[in-house]
């Protein structure tokens, strides 16, 4: 079992930073893969990024060059480094991690930007 919170979350205005965490508990050795999804409001939850555990990274199209994940595998943290940010990344963004063949997902955290 693999247990996931997410933070960071909060309101800011367009062109402005945050950065998320997931910290993960439980079977974290047998993680990997990891990702952050998100979901605006009525729409499918998407994939934003993901990272596996050699540290190589993938992103979605509407973020690439903009957001960054990482992680501490000391702290069995992951990051999303979410810079200038635009009203359509609103929504609610959520942890996952694969530790094969299981997916785990964490609750999720807010993201609003508004002007």
């Amino acid at each position: 079992q693999v247990q996931l919170v997410e933070s960071g979350g909060g309101l800011v205005q367009p062109g402005e930073s945050l950065r998320l965490s997931c910290v993960a508990s439980g079977s974290i050795a047998s993680i990997n893969k990891m990702r952050w999804y998100r979901q605006g409001p009525g729409k499918q939850r998407a994939l934003v990024a993901s990272i596996t555990t050699d540290g190589g990274t993938d992103y979605a199209e509407f973020v690439e060059g903009r957001f960054t994940i990482s992680k501490e595998n000391a702290k069995n943290i992951m990051y999303l480094q979410m810079n200038s940010l635009k009203p359509e990344d609103t929504g609610i963004y959520y942890c996952n991690v694969l530790a094969y063949p299981v997916s785990y997902w964490g609750q999720g955290t807010q993201v609003t930007v508004s002007s």
